[in-house]
């Protein structure tokens, strides 16, 4: 008997490769074809697209556990199927075209290789995607850069300007905050910016959804904090700002709701008195000298105004009309009462093991309140915006608010509402706040997909939006009505960027996408906040990786949202582990910063992470550039 040389074993070893990768390319494509059965009326005349049919070819790969597969090809210094995701059944087809030329002389293949087409072609797809929904790319990057545009862009032109030029290429407006003049007033800064630097940034309406949120809280003393932002030395780098109204004290809320700067109402006659520069005199509720200096009108009705020190400003005190520059002999032109106002919510602050009463929300929060013991006579209570959720909810059940910052249990559900246990919180204790969000994990709370404030904003958006945002999106069902809705508005060119935020969105995914593909542009937004929240941050991180992958095998364009250097952005301060997460978010094809004080730095922080890893580093793939060591 003859002894099988090494040549043997390995010949022997490719073949049954071969057969393997056959038998599951055979397999895939039959899984696929079941699979879209269901979705031919969503493309026209029935047939699928490329990346529909990619898609499909990719989630039938993925129902195998392929690492033993994986480790044998390796071996064999074949090239694995772990970046097969923007075109399947190339990577098969060149795999099993290797496979054959080495294992049968008489194999040849008139054709040029079938994966240079069609692996090409994937990525070029996506590419393209990228394109149509975001516009031309960043001179140094193939990744896009959205930002959340703050409030002050409204009247801020330069801040506008200046971010176009450090690299924002799509602006998002979150209609949960400010009102349609100030959305107006952000779009006509971003089109005359456009137009005097020759770059282009679409803009993102992104709807507010159901956005649970914590109801309104027992109001303490009427005085106002105007609070002004300083550098590690003291210095001020942003003054408070606030906007003083003419009219009555029901058109000039004091609360801040929306997101919108304070607002005071001033008599006619004092809005007639000011013009930018002007100077206002008051004694604040310390009995310190301070003074608002009115910058520009942002409307017939409304003057934007600064103070340099931090003030606590008392409803309806005095202020004296100044000269525009301080002198020693101070010039009282004329002195004014400033408009009522309520004031600011009491502290409401839990710790590990309180007990929360969540409530219906026509009930004001409030903190806990103790005998002269310490005993506990009432529990703290928040209300809810969600009418009639207690009637949802099951004992036992996860509660989470303010983005994951408190974590509870319902314990008891009672008359006055859901009595929760709290049981994940820092050690010092979290401080609700109004209008912060409301998380319940496990609960099926059957809401329509789109609010009433949701239609109002849409009719908007409809003709001043690139894109449309679509919120808590669960299921295809929930993409139909709102494509409905925009049929209604004559939009329907308008394209939908899905945010998976919750974990039913994440299992209905694949469903989503292949029943919106076929008949409207699609974008997908990963936004961590919320799922953390739903997922836990350990099952996030891995959530996160499989969407991108999804994704890519649809050619769908993945925006990398939530916390990207917020540390920078919110503080000026660097942190290395912001760093990390923001090389890794150039796999998908935008990144998407939050507002704050410190957005240009960074911008331009990120858009020099991404020059820099694109280098490195194309989705999965790694570019081998030659090392400088």
């Amino acid at each position: 008997m003859t002894e099988l040389t090494n040549h043997d074993i390995y010949d022997d070893t490719l073949k049954q490769l071969l057969v393997d990768v056959a038998d599951l390319r055979e397999k895939i494509t039959a899984h696929a074809a079941s699979r879209l059965d269901k979705y031919q009326a969503y493309y026209r005349a029935g047939a699928f697209n490329k990346s529909a049919l990619n898609l499909a070819y990719y989630l039938a790969l993925r129902q195998f556990d392929l690492r033993h597969l994986q480790d044998r090809l390796a071996q064999a210094g074949l090239s694995s199927l772990g970046r097969s995701e923007a075109s399947v059944l190339s990577t098969l087809d060149a795999v099993i075209d290797v496979l054959k030329r080495a294992t049968d002389k008489a194999y040849s293949l008139d054709d040029k290789n079938p994966s240079e087409s069609g692996f090409n072609r994937g990525l070029q797809l996506l590419e393209q995607h990228n394109i149509e929904l975001f516009g031309p790319f960043h001179e140094h990057s193939k990744v896009h850069v959205m930002v959340t545009l703050a409030s002050e862009t409204a009247w801020n032109y330069e801040l506008i300007l200046a971010l176009l030029e450090k690299g924002m290429t799509c602006a998002r407006i979150n209609c949960a905050h400010d009102d349609e003049v100030v959305w107006r007033n952000m779009i006509r800064n971003i089109r005359r910016a456009e137009t005097e630097t020759g770059k282009i940034c679409r803009i993102l309406m992104d709807l507010a959804g159901h956005k649970i949120r914590t109801g309104a809280i027992a109001l303490g003393l009427p005085v106002h904090h105007i609070k002004v932002k300083k550098d590690v030395r003291g210095n001020v780098i942003a003054k408070g700002q606030l906007l003083l109204i003419a009219g009555d004290a029901t058109q000039a809320s004091g609360l801040m709701e929306g997101g919108l700067l304070f607002r005071v109402s001033i008599p006619d006659a004092l809005h007639q008195r000011l013009s930018p520069g002007c100077r206002l005199g008051f004694i604040d509720a310390r009995g310190k000298q301070r003074y608002l200096l009115i910058e520009q009108a942002v409307s017939d009705k409304a003057w934007l105004a600064s103070c340099g020190q931090s003030s606590y400003l008392e409803s309806g005190c005095e202020v004296d009309v100044l000269a525009s520059e301080p002198t020693e002999d101070t010039n009282v032109n004329e002195r004014f009462n400033l408009g009522e106002f309520a004031g600011g919510p009491l502290e409401i602050r839990c710790f590990k093991n309180d007990l929360l009463l969540l409530t219906e929300n026509d009930v004001l929060g409030k903190p806990a309140e103790y005998d002269d013991n310490g005993d506990l006579i009432q529990p703290a209570q928040i209300g809810c915006t969600l009418s009639a959720f207690s009637s949802k909810l099951a004992i036992g059940q996860p509660v989470w608010i303010d983005d994951g910052k408190l974590g509870a249990v319902v314990e008891a559900l009672t008359g006055q509402g859901a009595l929760l246990r709290v049981n994940q919180v820092r050690s010092s204790g979290v401080g609700i706040q109004s209008d912060k969000g409301i998380n319940f994990p496990d609960t099926q709370l059957g809401l329509s997909p789109l609010s009433e404030k949701d239609l109002q904003d849409l009719d908007f958006a409809c003709t001043h939006a690139d894109l449309i945002g679509f919120s808590f999106v669960e299921t295809l069902a929930d993409m139909d009505y709102l494509m409905d809705e925009l049929a209604k508005r004559n939009a329907t060119e308008l394209p939908i960027i899905a945010k998976i935020e919750t974990n039913l969105a994440v299992k209905n995914l694949p469903d989503i996408i292949l029943g919106t593909i076929g008949r409207h542009t699609l974008g997908i937004m990963i936004a961590r906040g919320d799922l953390a929240v739903e997922l836990g941050s350990a099952r996030l991180a891995e959530i996160q990786e499989e969407l991108l992958w999804l994704c890519e095998a649809a050619h769908v364009p993945v925006i990398w949202a939530t916390q990207v250097l917020e540390s920078i952005a919110k503080k000026g301060v660097r942190s290395r582990p912001e760093f990390t997460d923001a090389a890794m978010a150039v796999r998908a094809e935008c990144v998407m910063l939050n507002k704050g004080p410190y957005i240009l730095d960074a911008i331009e922080a990120l858009v020099n992470v991404m020059i820099r890893m694109q280098e490195h580093q194309r989705k999965k793939f790694s570019r081998l550039r030659a090392l400088h060591w």
